[in-house]
């Protein structure tokens, strides 16, 4: 999961957080909330691979956070829109090479 706060004051700063959202989209992140992108990764190896290439790409200003979570722990996510539990969306798939 990728948590940021950017600055979006001056154009330069509006183009810079969307550069930003955009890089993370290319990597293989999906928009959780507005400034909450998450990206399944099949292994610790994988993940730091992603978490260095996510580090090349921050904005000069602003607050960029990285957790790593289990599978087990996103499951166990409970959603609610409004006063209603929703169901969370479908795992992502994992693909296995032969």
């Amino acid at each position: 999961m990728v948590f940021f706060d950017l600055p979006t004051d001056t154009k330069k700063e509006r183009k810079a957080a969307t550069l930003f959202r955009q890089n993370l989209l290319k990597d293989g992140f999906t928009m959780f909330q507005f400034s909450i992108y998450i990206r399944h990764c099949g292994s610790k190896e994988n993940m730091e691979v992603h978490i260095k290439r996510v580090s090349t790409f921050i904005p000069t200003y602003g607050k960029v956070g990285i957790m790593s979570i289990t599978d087990k722990q996103f499951e166990e996510i409970k959603l609610f829109y409004g006063k209603k539990p929703h169901k969370p969306n479908a795992p992502g798939v994992q693909l296995e090479l032969f």
